[in-house]
């Protein structure tokens, strides 16, 4: 399916109207149920991995586990509707992209795995508003099927046998973007009064200036609207998507250096994995002394060896994944993490408060908002809303933000523009869904499932304060 993208507004300028209210931030910190999770040592020295590393199939039984190749989704198996009090008014749900192959950065200095992506890959072209570059040919890309050395610090990196791009969503990534988005046709469509054609009106889809998450919506789309083709998807321009996000935000880097590599707790489980470290430097030809970020933490072996797991693929040893998955564990342990995760967050969550407003007011025809991302957007959004069992997001993660009105309900609704209590014939409430199922929060709001959307307001508020006081915080 070919998307064509549209550039949307600056996030700058959006969240500095999003709240006329002046009340700077106070953040709090919840912090997470301990489990096994969040334990280094049984990370590092426990048995069994928790969860599916190797396919993208859960057992219907089993739907809701962790799967790091295809996690838990919205879908009518395990859907629980609400009572009929309520009526369901806008859904907006944010995902990481779907299963890929491992970034070039995260490929082995030694890598002998062959990636074949003949007859599939990126499709490129341009086409124009008229005229007869109104009908175009689509432009397939496809690597040359040969080694590819690729300059790197340090380096050269060969990557064997190869057809892909690294990264790029893989055919079986592209089936499961499918049925992601039949799962939620599926459930979201008689609800919202969604046609088989997506309608711009009431409809909209947002990427990433990453390529991979175009290329999920293209399958995503397929599943969701079948009967569109040729759609137009929203992007941010990348020096400030508060998506992904690349907004910048000095006070947020030096946070991320004071939980990680300012953090004795950090260094202290990269002085405990140096082992496992040891014997992975052996088997992926990477230098003990590298400086391009392979021991500030698993990401660069974890990316490398999940992908290959996923495809199933040979591993060139027995690492257990545990031991792989602790790096975000530890992050939303730290208690400088909430106040990083509003600052490098708070303006998409503020852009998201601002189209349940839009809806709540009656100024908005929005029914469906669909946002593809990545990790690093999904993590941080876990960590603002402070989930009590936090994981790494895996392929596919999703959050489902679900707004419902409720007509002679005692709880007030809030004005559009001040986010003050006001009387109404209806109320409002807000359902948040992780995996497909009601988020649990270390937070007083407890667990996101029917809350009025007063309380989320706040909630918000007490994370950001309005847009300029969180472009201020930003830029202290």
């Amino acid at each position: 399916m070919l998307l064509q993208l549209s550039f949307v507004a600056s996030a700058i300028a959006l969240v500095s109207l999003l709240s006329a209210t002046e009340t700077a931030a106070s953040v709090v910190h919840y912090p997470p149920s301990s489990t096994n999770i969040n334990n280094f040592t049984f990370a590092l020295n426990g048995s069994g991995a928790p969860g599916i590393f190797t396919s993208s199939t859960t057992p219907n039984k089993a739907y809701g586990e962790y799967n790091w190749c295809n996690m838990p989704h919205v879908r009518t198996q395990e859907y629980k509707t609400p009572s009929r009090d309520f009526n369901l008014e806008y859904v907006e749900v944010i995902q990481r992209h779907h299963k890929r192959t491992p970034y070039a950065s995260n490929t082995f200095f030694k890598e002998d795995v062959s990636w074949s992506c003949v007859g599939q890959g990126p499709l490129n072209g341009l086409k124009s508003a008229s005229g007869p570059g109104a009908d175009v040919t689509d432009i397939q890309a496809s690597r040359l099927g040969k080694p590819q050395p690729i300059l790197s610090t340090p380096g050269p990196r060969k990557l064997g046998q190869v057809s892909c791009q690294f990264p790029q969503i893989t055919e079986e990534g592209l089936e499961d973007s499918i049925t992601h988005g039949k799962d939620l046709r599926a459930v979201y469509a008689s609800r919202l009064g969604l046609s088989s054609r997506l309608d711009a009106s009431t409809s909209k889809f947002r990427v990433t200036n990453n390529q991979i998450t175009s290329q999920v919506a293209s399958g995503l789309v397929k599943g969701l609207f079948p009967g569109s083709s040729g759609i137009e998807v929203l992007i941010e321009a990348p020096s400030f998507d508060s998506l992904e996000p690349t907004l910048s935000c000095n006070t947020a880097n030096q946070l991320k250096t004071a939980i990680t590599t300012g953090s004795q707790t950090w260094n202290d489980h990269l002085t405990a994995a140096a082992d496992l470290y040891a014997k992975l430097d052996g088997i992926s030809g990477t230098a003990s002394m590298d400086s391009a970020g392979w021991h500030s933490s698993f990401d660069h072996y974890y990316d490398n060896m999940s992908a290959k797991q996923c495809h199933g693929k040979t591993l060139p040893c027995d690492l257990n994944s545990t031991s792989s998955c602790v790096t975000q564990d530890i992050f939303r342990d730290a208690p400088e993490s909430a106040q990083y995760s509003a600052l490098r967050y708070g303006a998409w969550v503020l852009e998201l408060q601002g189209h349940l407003q839009d809806k709540i007011s009656g100024q908005s025809k929005m029914k469906y908002f669909h946002n593809i991302a990545h990790d690093g957007s999904v993590a941080p959004l876990l960590g603002f809303l402070q989930i009590s069992n936090m994981v790494w997001p895996g392929m596919g993660s999703e959050i489902a933000f679900e707004l419902y009105s409720k007509s002679g309900s005692p709880h007030p609704k809030r004005d559009s523009s001040q986010s003050r209590p006001t009387s109404g014939a209806k109320s409002f409430f807000l359902r948040v869904l992780w995996g497909g199922q009601p988020m649990e929060t270390s937070t007083p709001l407890g667990t996101l499932d029917m809350i009025p959307i007063a309380d989320f307001f706040s909630y918000v508020e007490s994370m950001t304060g309005s847009g300029s006081d969180l472009y201020a915080a930003c830029n202290q």
